[in-house]
């Protein structure tokens, strides 16, 4: 369906996609406005937090919207299911620099992300094909993260939020047992990692500070498609640490 719809759209004279982006509301709605919104579009700008703009923030907010409607003709338009106000305030203000026709792209790409999380949100998804998994890499000393325990926490969807399960990692410094999450657990979300890496070097006998400098590594991150597979891995020593999405 999502497929579908996204054809048509690439298939539409620019005209008819300006029509489109001017059919969307304005995110800057004032709170009273936001009842006149689409119930979808009320979860999206309440999640954002735009109802809770100061003053400065919603003048500052006001005026940009105004001089970006003035520039590009069609309402600025954010995926705002999953951010703060302050990505909104400064996805504007970036935006704003762009030409014309990059921006025209771009504001259709949001449009887009907007159809998936909604379409995400309506139907109950079941036979997952995507799953989690995580790696642990002591790059201090050459070797797999063996024996680190991690934590997994779900932030959002908050009805499902909580510690999901905890682990010791492998002596290939990999999950036992296989994904962390798969099936019906795998859950579109924002979800946490937590890697107990000052337990770890301690057991290595790893020379480190009587405050270590990295104790807990929290490490957050998005599950978009729950028919993809979403590896994050830990590259970890006493004093750094990295991560990337992985295959």
């Amino acid at each position: 369906l999502f497929d579908l719809m996204n054809s048509i759209v690439e298939n539409s004279s620019r005209e008819q996609k300006m029509t489109l982006l001017c059919a969307h509301p304005d995110l800057c709605a004032k709170i009273d406005a936001l009842k006149k919104l689409t119930k979808s579009s009320q979860e999206e700008q309440s999640s954002a937090g735009l109802g809770s703009l100061t003053d400065e923030e919603r003048e500052r907010f006001s005026i940009m919207n105004s001089n970006y409607r003035t520039k590009f003709g069609f309402p600025f338009i954010l995926a705002a299911r999953h951010v703060t106000k302050y990505t909104v305030l400064s996805a504007i203000e970036g935006r704003l620099e762009l030409p014309t026709d990059s921006e025209f792209v771009g504001a259709l790409y949001q449009v887009s992300k907007i159809a998936w999380m909604r379409l995400l949100a309506l139907f109950k998804i079941t036979g997952q094909k995507g799953f989690l998994t995580c790696h642990v890499l002591d790059t201090a000393n050459g070797c797999p993260g063996a024996n680190m325990r991690i934590q997994l926490h779900r932030i959002t969807p908050t009805e499902h939020a909580g510690l999901v399960k905890e682990f010791v990692t492998n002596d290939d410094g990999r999950l036992p047992g296989g994904p962390a999450l798969k099936d019906e657990e795998f859950i579109v979300g924002v979800y946490q990692w937590t890697f107990f890496a000052g337990d770890y070097f301690s057991r290595k006998n790893m020379p480190t500070n009587g405050v270590q400098f990295l104790d807990e590594i929290p490490l957050r991150f998005g599950i978009d498609d729950p028919e993809e597979h979403y590896h994050v891995p830990l590259l970890v020593s006493p004093w750094s640490y990295s991560t990337y999405r992985g295959s």
